[in-house]
C-alpha cells in the first residue's frame, strides 16, 4: 500500500521544481518585455507585444502552481475504508489494476502526475477529470464506467485507502 505522506511529499518536490521554473520563465519573458533590443522600430514590430503578452502568462502560471503548492500543504491525509466513500485525498485501485499495481490519488491540483513508489505505481487525478468524476462519492467494490475519449471504461473499485 502507497504511503500518502511520502506521495505527498514527491507531489510538493515536483510542484515546487515546476514552480521555480516558471518563476524563472516569467522573470524571463519580463525582462525580454522591456528590453532595450525589444522596442518597437515600426507600427508592424510586435515583439515587445508578445514578450509582455508571454510574460503575463507565465505571471499565471506561477501563481496556480503556488496554488497546487498550497492546496497540497492544507491537505488532509487521512486513511480511507471500505465503508467510506472516495473524496479528495483517496488512493483508489481498480480491479484492472491489482495485477499492475496501480493506483490513483484523488489530489486539488496536478493532475496527470505519476510516479514510483516502492512496487506502486501512482497516477494523480483530480476530481474534474472524467476519472475523478467516476471515482468520486463511490465506495470500494463499487462498479464505475468512464467514458475516456471514445473508450468505455467499465471495472470496479477493488482498493480503497
Amino acid at each position: 500500500m502507497p504511503n500518502k505522506k511520502q506521495l505527498i511529499a514527491l507531489i510538493l518536490a515536483e510542484l515546487i521544481k515546476k514552480h521555480q521554473q516558471a518563476i524563472d520563465a516569467a522573470n524571463d519573458a519580463h525582462a525580454a518585455a522591456v528590453d532595450d533590443q525589444s522596442v518597437a522600430e515600426t507600427q508592424y514590430d510586435t515583439l515587445a507585444i508578445e514578450a509582455s503578452y508571454l510574460a503575463e502568462g507565465q505571471s499565471r502560471r506561477v501563481i496556480e502552481f503556488q496554488h497546487a503548492i498550497d492546496a497540497y500543504k492544507k491537505l488532509n491525509t487521512v486513511e480511507f475504508d471500505s465503508d467510506d466513500v472516495i473524496s479528495l485525498g483517496a488512493l483508489v485501485q481498480l480491479s484492472a489494476d491489482l495485477m499492475r499495481n496501480s493506483w490513483f490519488f484523488i489530489g486539488p491540483a496536478a493532475a496527470g502526475f505519476r510516479c514510483q513508489l516502492g512496487p506502486e505505481s501512482i497516477t494523480v487525478i483530480t476530481p474534474k477529470s472524467p476519472m475523478g468524476m467516476a471515482l468520486l462519492g463511490k465506495q470500494q467494490d463499487d462498479d464505475i464506467t468512464v467514458m475516456i475519449g471514445s473508450n468505455k471504461l467499465e471495472d470496479y473499485i477493488a482498493t480503497l485507502k
